[in-house]
């Protein structure tokens, strides 16, 4: 390998640098280290004591110490694994080993006999009753008295691709001081009464920390200095939400209020087989009287599986069409627009209502027909997945966007749907009122954070008919029995899911795919229709499976969790999960939505490998016990935290470094109250505190 010369900055660092080592620029970069402010925010994983010298007869097994003493003796020692270099080192209280396993030459020369040494390392006991020993410990110049000695606690701070920690700590120390005159942002009236300390001193304290300070409220972030460094980013979040609600408000939309009376909506309510429920009129006033607002609806629709979301849509936009105006309908999977398009078209044909398919796959006399129909105004309701934000579809006057499973799209896509892609810069161009849909229930700590900017519905109810299902985990050395329940639910007339995690056999993982077990249940139960689908079929085969399945000429349908959402088939009272473990919960709540969906009593069993995970354990132990869609999000939330949960890490939302929502709820409630004071008093001084903590984000802050 040839060496290169590195830079200063790299040399000071501890980096040479190969062919191979990209610059120290991109890899503190890889960290989020650019700024002043990146490395002041670099906080500490943890904290290490050198503020004291403990004597060798008072120390003991179970945590790292500093000692101090001479070096009795030295040597090199040959052991089964190898030479290993060991030293006595003794401070008048007592001796203790100090072992290498790994050394340079100048371990030898820094442990020569008769040197005072200071070490900091963990004690342990050594093998076969010889006492303590320190092995690897960092060997320090010795201190001639107490006052020699650091005054705060060492940070240790999570370091990237060679970068060490001696360097690290000299950086950030130098961001500190380059920073000290910042300005605090946050009116002190505020901290005040919350009881925070300073935003300089809190930032000087978490770096080094006096020796008194109390490690586990440093550990656990309940120290007032961390109380005021997730107070701050919290406050950020919340004015950066506030901001982007400020903007979508400042538009104009059209009023959407009939023209004609509500005749096509009554006309609806009256042929629907049911009754709505009490919580889906609720919710169906609420987004009526935002419609009829001039300034653009921005709600968000939370209902656990099957409490009728789609009748809520439906009506949204039977008002549009009695405004005159169109909607559009957009699906995250084609299956899902398939099975909208489908029930929609069934209810609302019959009123006069057209309704336009539009998917990537459509062929080309079809996508010319329907985008002339969406171009002309002919369809008042256009329904498909995100070739509906392409730039070559053009409403004649788009009113509404509906958006179903609104968090698998990213803010960019849904911004992009309420837009006008031919007049991009026209500010007083009318934006369609936004109407998101979610079956993944938001916790209430999530929501007021991450969902600020929105306007919250919830349909708490379900409707009358439906029946709970019974959820049982079983083995996968159990499959055989597992085919016996499934032939005996075929047989009685009702219908199986059979989700699998994978499409084809990977070498690397073993996991079951759904095209091998598809011919292995063929296999086993030769008197049973086995049908197939996955993401991977083209669309046209895809939709011939499933409408098969609907018509119940499938027995069992082996699938992906392409079902996961909007498949409704009441037929169908089985769902098996093979490899459960490898779902996260709001998968398995999804998928066991599938089922349940009529009077019959219904079941979904999660097979699992029994070389469980704690997590994966956990995991199936919610979903076994809970139906409650709400619960389990908020324990999911617990499991998998709000970046992963919401999927804001592609979306471009701003994330939190520091805050809990779950253990910070209070302070998340005075942020938001300090958010509104301080965009109401002092707009310029808010809007740089959110820049200051979330400048990365600035696309988002911008869209």
């Amino acid at each position: 390998m040839t060496l290169e010369k590195g830079t200063g900055a790299q040399r000071a660092a501890g980096v040479i640098r190969t062919g191979k080592l990209a610059p120290l620029q991109e890899r503190l970069k890889k960290l989020g280290l650019v700024s002043d402010w990146d490395f002041v925010l670099h906080l500490p994983l943890r904290y290490e004591d050198e503020t004291s010298i403990r004597p060798i007869a008072e120390i003991a097994p179970g945590g790292a110490v500093q000692i101090q003493g001479r070096v009795v003796s030295s040597q090199m020692t040959m052991t089964p694994r190898g030479p290993q270099f060991v030293a006595q080192v003794s401070d008048g209280t007592d001796t203790i080993r100090v072992r290498f396993i790994h050394y340079y030459p100048s371990i030898q020369l820094q442990l020569s006999p008769g040197k005072t040494v200071r070490l900091f390392g963990e004690p342990k006991e050594a093998f076969g009753g010889m006492g303590l020993e320190m092995i690897h410990p960092r060997i320090r110049v010795p201190v001639e008295n107490e006052d020699s000695l650091p005054k705060a606690l060492t940070p240790v701070y999570p370091l990237g691709e060679n970068v060490q920690q001696a360097w690290i700590r000299k950086r950030i120390a130098r961001a500190l001081l380059d920073l000290g005159g910042m300005e605090d942002l946050v009116p002190a009236e505020i901290t005040t009464a919350l009881g925070l300390p300073g935003l300089k001193a809190s930032l000087e304290f978490l770096h080094h920390p006096p020796a008194d300070a109390s490690a586990s409220a440093l550990m656990d972030r309940t120290d007032p200095h961390w109380q005021r460094l997730k107070f701050d980013e919290l406050l950020a979040q919340q004015i950066t939400l506030r901001s982007v609600r400020a903007l979508a408000t400042s538009r104009k939309a059209p009023k959407l209020i009939a023209a004609q009376g509500s005749r096509f909506i009554d006309a609806f309510l009256s042929r629907l087989p049911f009754k709505p429920t009490g919580a889906q009129l609720r919710v169906w006033c609420e987004i009526e009287r935002d419609l009829a607002r001039d300034r653009p609806m921005h709600r968000l629709v939370q209902g656990d599986v099957g409490s009728g979301k789609t009748v809520v849509a439906a009506l949204a936009a039977l008002r549009a069409a009695e405004a005159g105006m169109q909607t559009a309908f957009m699906a995250p999977t084609e299956i899902l627009a398939v099975q909208h398009f489908r029930k929609i078209a069934e209810w609302l044909e019959p009123l006069g209502i057209r309704c336009a398919w539009l998917t990537g796959r459509l062929k080309a006399a079809e996508r010319r027909e329907s985008l002339e129909a969406i171009r002309s105004g002919a369809a008042q309701i256009a329904i498909g997945t995100h070739a509906l934000i392409q730039e070559k579809v053009e409403f004649n006057a788009l009113g509404l966007a509906i958006v179903d499973e609104q968090h698998r799209f990213g803010v960019a896509q849904r911004l992009a749907l309420r837009s006008n892609p031919h007049e991009p810069n026209d500010q007083t161009a009318l934006k369609p009122h936004l109407l998101m849909l979610s079956a993944t229930p938001i916790p209430r700590t999530l929501a007021m954070s991450y969902l600020a900017d929105l306007d919250v519905s919830v349909i708490d109810e379900l409707p009358p008919g439906r029946t709970p299902v019974v959820t049982k985990t079983v083995r996968l050395d159990r499959r055989a029995d597992v085919l016996g329940v499934v032939r005996a639910t075929a047989e009685s007339g009702r219908q199986v899911y059979w989700v699998c995690p994978m499409i084809e056999e990977n070498e690397t993982i073993d996991l079951t795919s759904a095209v091998e077990c598809k011919a292995d249940l063929v296999r086993r139960l030769p008197t049973l229709r086995i049908g197939l689908v996955h993401g991977a079929m083209p669309a046209e085969e895809k939709n011939d499976v499933m409408q098969r399945f609907e018509a119940g000429e499938i027995d069992v349908l082996v699938s992906t969790v392409v079902i996961e959402v909007g498949v409704d088939v009441p037929n169908a009272t089985l769902m098996v999960i093979e490899h459960a473990e490898r779902f996260g919960l709001a998968q398995l709540h999804q998928l066991r939505g599938r089922v349940g969906r009529g009077a019959e009593k219904s079941a979904c069993i999660l097979l699992y490998d029994p070389a469980l995970s704690e997590i994966g354990r956990e995991r199936l132990k919610i979903i076994r016990e809970s139906t409650d869609g709400f619960e389990i999000a908020r324990r999911d939330l617990e499991l998998r935290g709000p970046g992963e949960f919401l999927g804001e890490r592609q979306s471009g939302m701003p994330m939190l470094r520091f805050a809990d929502l779950e253990t910070d709820a209070a302070l998340l409630a005075a942020a938001r109250d300090a958010a509104a004071r301080m965009c109401e008093s002092d707009p310029d001084r808010a809007a740089r505190h959110a820049k200051r903590w979330f400048s990365a984000q600035s696309d988002f802050l911008s869209a």
